[in-house]
């Protein structure tokens, strides 16, 4: 055998063996590495759009959040008012009731003074009538001197 030949007879096996890589194996490899390729591709595009929307919902969470930190701070602002105007009400009750209080606490003693000075003069009358009796050693009669008894009543 001729080496010649057999250089001849390798290049041309080499070629069968490029030709049929190129015709049967060579396309499904480059198919799945497009494919690999391609899946890549649509995963970093997605995580590019999650990212986007991420970004996009922590806004609106961040401007939901402050809405409600407004909204409660306004709400406990009102309650705040509405509470001093209920204990300004209360206090303004309270401090009529006391005044009412008051008046009717000194309305019943100046009853109860002008009763005892009425009983006081009564007494001082009816002792005044037995003292006079005692000097006059007789009965005074109460009915036939009551207008005596009457001027004395209102002199003391």
């Amino acid at each position: 055998m001729n080496i010649n030949a057999t250089l001849f007879l390798q290049a041309v096996v080499f070629a069968i063996l490029v030709w049929f890589t190129m015709k049967f194996v060579w396309p499904p490899i480059a198919k799945a590495l497009d494919e690999r390729a391609q899946k890549i591709a649509d995963g970093l595009a997605a995580a590019d759009k999650a990212k986007t929307e991420l970004a996009a919902a922590n806004k609106r969470v961040e401007a939901e959040l402050a809405t409600s930190r407004n909204e409660t701070a306004s709400r406990l602002a009102d309650a705040e008012r509405r509470a001093q105007a209920l204990i300004e009400e209360a206090k303004g009750r309270a401090t009529e009731e006391g005044n009412k209080i008051i008046a009717a606490a000194k309305a019943e003693a100046e009853q109860q003074t002008v009763k005892a000075r009425e009983a006081l003069r009564e007494q001082v009358a009816a002792l005044a009538v037995k003292g006079a009796e005692q000097i006059l050693r007789k009965e005074v009669n109460a009915g036939v001197h009551a207008d005596l008894l009457n001027r004395l009543k209102t002199e003391l």
